[in-house]
């Protein structure tokens, strides 16, 4: 079969600050699952290549798949249903299948929504995707594609499929068919890889624990170091971005994994996830030797109520440890903040302002609450009629979608600027960014928010495909 995967053009939020956007890893998974059955494959990933809706219809045309496959976030729905759309009106008897985290939740509701998509790909893809081409090729019954929601007098939705329990035993992914050479930051190349799959923890606002299972899976060592080596040897890439949900969920194996780099003398910076109950002074003495620059922690809030209420299942004081035990060993340290919960009050607000400051990160990253589909939140805003809208564009975490009890719209947007004056906007901190980024805060965040702002005021719609700002992978 010929296979054409794409990320369809959107807006992008994350490119729109920090000038790039980072590899669809999830669509290089299925594309080298497609080979292993001797299929012909191809990705388009419309942001990385400035693609217009134009040039994806002409890549179409050109190619002439069998199979178009199209991987979404919540807010680029509105784009990938008009991939779907230009690809049937190209070809009605090309097949058409999506997947992501948006539509592993809300099946139905996709079908429903476009004609024009035939087959909803749910959760973890790899074996499902499989699985479909062998029932395209008249190898399987489609009733035994456990994970695919599919039309047949009216729409039918399978059983899940279950977890993939070696994860070593998926192909590496198929990044040779992705323009690497436009990943780059800085007018530095960079690249992704992600070393282990999902979190037993129950964030209320995170859907990547849901998609990728409670069962935390790790690559082994090994597996993770042939990846690495691939990226540096093959690709000349030397900053990497762990893209783990909780890179240090099991501290024995980072702590592994970063003695290994740096044994091998393997010259790459990078950068990793951590929870602030999972980090200590051995890993971040560990990351930092093996060429680590920058640690993510979500802490979220400065309440502990708040975080009792999305169950982070973390305290306070553990996230001014963790966060000093990063700084002493010389990482830079990014903390996640959330506002905007269904129960804030203006006082909650001011102390994840305030906390955001005191834990000493040093980045901040403020976001409003959004309630995705398949979250807790979600649930829990349907059951309390808080959805102001299904306009899935909006769903971006800076625009707001959810009906709250102490802010109207504007004045919510009013905080989340605040929260980024307040903590960017600080004398000392200006200069440092001054000597140690070139500005970057200058540049990038504070003239993005200004246009967030505008956009909003406007009617304008923001859109991110980078689903790591609530945890929502693509």
């Amino acid at each position: 079969m010929k296979i054409l995967l794409i990320s369809p053009p959107t807006n992008s939020a994350i490119k729109s600050v920090i000038g790039v956007t980072g590899p669809p890893l999830g669509l290089a998974y299925l594309a080298s699952m497609a080979r292993l059955q001797g299929d012909d494959v191809k990705i388009i990933d419309s942001l990385a290549m400035d693609y217009t809706f134009d040039d994806v219809e002409r890549e179409i045309k050109k190619f002439d798949p069998d199979l178009v496959g199209i991987t979404s976030t919540t807010s680029m729905m509105p784009d990938a249903y008009n991939v779907a759309s230009i690809t049937k009106k190209y070809n009605r008897d090309i097949k058409v299948v999506m997947g992501g985290p948006h539509v592993t939740f809300t099946p139905e509701l996709t079908l429903n929504e476009s004609k024009d998509v035939d087959f909803v790909v749910m959760g973890e893809g790899e074996i499902i995707f499989s699985n479909l081409l062998h029932f395209l090729k008249g190898k399987m019954d489609i009733k035994d594609i456990n994970g695919l929601a599919y039309r047949n007098n009216g729409v039918k939705v399978n059983r899940p499929q279950s977890l993939i329990k070696n994860v070593d035993e998926i192909p590496l992914p198929a990044i040779d068919l992705l323009p690497m050479e436009k990943y780059k930051a800085d007018g530095k190349k960079f690249g992704t890889i992600m070393t282990s799959r999902g979190c037993p923890y129950n964030c209320i606002f995170c859907s990547s624990s849901l998609q990728f299972g409670k069962i935390w899976r790790g690559h082994s060592t090994e597996r993770v170091m042939s990846e690495l080596r691939r990226l540096v040897d093959e690709y000349g890439i030397h900053e990497i971005e762990f893209l783990d949900d909780t890179f240090t969920l099991n501290l024995k194996r980072a702590i592994e994994i970063s003695k290994r780099i740096k044994e091998e003398g393997l010259d790459i910076h990078w950068s990793a996830s951590a929870r602030v109950n999972l980090f200590n002074d051995e890993i971040a003495k560990a990351m930092k030797e093996a060429g680590a620059h920058t640690i993510y922690f979500g802490i979220e809030s400065g309440n502990q109520k708040t975080l009792d209420f999305i169950g982070k299942g973390i305290k306070l004081d553990q996230a001014i440890s963790s966060v000093q035990k990063a700084n002493s060993a010389g990482l830079n340290s990014l903390g996640s903040f959330i506002i905007g919960f269904p129960d804030d009050t203006v006082e909650d607000v001011r102390n994840t302002i305030k906390f955001s400051k005191k834990v000493k990160v040093k980045l901040a990253q403020f976001t409003i609450a959004t309630p995705y589909p398949g979250t807790r939140l979600w649930d829990f805003a349907k059951a309390n009629n808080l959805i102001k809208t299904m306009d899935w564009r909006k769903y971006t975490t800076l625009s707001p979608v959810m009906r709250l009890k102490n802010f109207t719209d504007e004045t919510i947007l009013k905080w989340l600027g605040k929260a980024y004056m307040n903590f960017y906007l600080r004398p000392f901190y200006l200069l440092q960014d001054l000597i140690r980024d070139h500005g970057f805060i200058f540049k990038r965040i504070i003239p993005y928010y200004s246009k967030a702002m505008l956009a909003f005021k406007q009617g304008g719609l923001l859109s991110r495909t980078d689903g790591d700002i609530q945890s929502q992978p693509s």
